[in-house]
C-alpha cells in the first residue's frame, strides 16, 4: 500500500510523468513491439477522463516521439503524439534557447525530428562540417569516423550534449547498455568535455515536459513522476521537489533501494500501477 501522505499527493498532483520501458510497457524483442504492464493502459485512461495531464517520457532516441506513440497505442493505450516525449523534444527546445542552430547528431535516423521541426540544422554524425553543438543519441552504427568528427567539432568549441548517460535501460528479457553513455566516455576520454544531459534527469527535460502540459516551473512540486530507474526519473523527481514513485517491474530491485543515494531515492516503492489508480479513486 502507499503512504497516506504520498497517497494524498498523487490525489492532488497537477500532472503526472511516466517512463516507458520498465514502467507502462515492456519491449518485446521477438515482435519489435511493446506490451502494457498490469494496470498502465487504465491509469492513463483515468488520467484522461480526469482531465489531469500526463506524458510518457522514454529516454530511448532510437525512433522518433510520434512512433513510440503508435506502438504505445497498438498496445492499447490511449496516447497522442504530442503526448510522447524523448530526450530530442527536450533537447529541441533547449538548443533553440542557446541559439545552437547547426547540430552534429550521432543517432539513428528519425531522432533528429523534433530538432528539425524547429528549425535547427542537423549535420551527419561524420560529415564535415562546422556546427554549434555535438548531439549524442541511440547509435548502435557509431564508428570511428563518427568519433573522430564528434572530437573535432568539440576541439573546435561545439557544445557536447547528449540525451542520455546511463550505461543500461530495462528490456522484457532484462537490461539493454545505453548507446549514448558508451559513446560519451569516449568523446569525454578524448576531449576531457562532460556532455551536458538533456534528457532524464535533466531539469531541462522535467521543465519542457511541464510546459507541454500548460504547467508553469513552479509547479514541479506538484508533479507525480514514475518510473524504474533511480539514475533517472527518481533522480528528475528529487532534484525538482516532486514525488517520485519507483516501479520495481524494470531496472529498480527491492533489494538494492536502501542502498540507493538519497538523491536517487523513491518517495514511494510499487509493483503495480493500480495503487496509483486506487490514490487517485480515492
Amino acid at each position: 500500500m502507499l503512504p497516506d501522505d504520498i497517497a494524498e499527493r498523487i490525489a492532488r498532483a497537477r500532472g503526472f510523468i511516466f517512463d516507458m520501458d520498465g514502467t507502462i510497457a515492456l519491449g518485446n524483442a521477438a515482435s519489435g513491439q511493446h506490451e502494457a504492464l498490469p494496470g498502465a493502459v487504465e491509469l492513463l485512461a483515468l488520467l484522461r477522463r480526469r482531465g489531469t495531464p500526463f506524458r510518457v517520457f522514454t529516454n530511448g532516441t532510437a525512433k522518433p516521439p510520434a512512433a513510440y506513440a503508435r506502438g504505445l497505442r497498438a498496445a492499447g493505450f490511449d496516447l497522442a503524439d504530442e503526448e510522447m516525449m524523448t530526450p530530442s523534444t527536450s533537447a529541441a527546445i533547449w538548443l533553440e534557447q542557446q541559439g545552437l542552430r547547426r547540430v552534429r547528431m550521432l543517432g539513428d535516423p528519425g531522432t533528429e525530428v523534433p530538432l528539425v521541426e524547429r528549425g535547427i540544422e542537423v549535420i551527419g554524425p561524420s560529415d564535415k562540417a562546422q556546427v554549434d553543438a555535438v548531439y549524442t543519441c541511440w547509435f548502435r552504427g557509431f564508428t570511428f569516423p563518427d568519433l573522430e568528427a564528434a572530437c573535432q567539432s568539440v576541439w573546435d568549441g561545439a557544445r557536447l550534449t547528449t540525451a542520455s548517460h546511463v550505461p543500461f535501460f530495462a528490456t522484457a528479457t532484462g537490461r539493454g547498455i545505453g548507446s549514448s553513455f558508451a559513446i560519451n566516455r569516449m568523446i569525454t576520454a578524448l576531449t576531457g568535455k562532460q556532455a551536458r544531459v538533456l534528457g532524464k534527469p535533466s531539469r531541462v527535460a522535467l521543465d519542457v515536459a511541464m510546459g507541454a502540459m500548460g504547467l508553469p516551473r513552479g509547479a514541479a512540486a506538484q508533479m507525480v513522476v514514475v518510473g524504474d530507474d533511480p539514475a533517472l526519473e527518481m533522480a528528475m523527481a528529487r532534484k525538482a521537489g516532486a514525488t517520485g514513485i519507483g516501479m520495481t517491474t524494470g531496472l529498480m530491485q527491492p533489494a538494492t533501494i536502501h542502498a540507493l543515494p538519497p538523491g536517487q531515492q523513491p518517495h514511494a516503492v510499487i509493483r503495480r500501477l493500480d495503487l496509483i489508480t486506487r490514490a487517485l479513486s480515492a
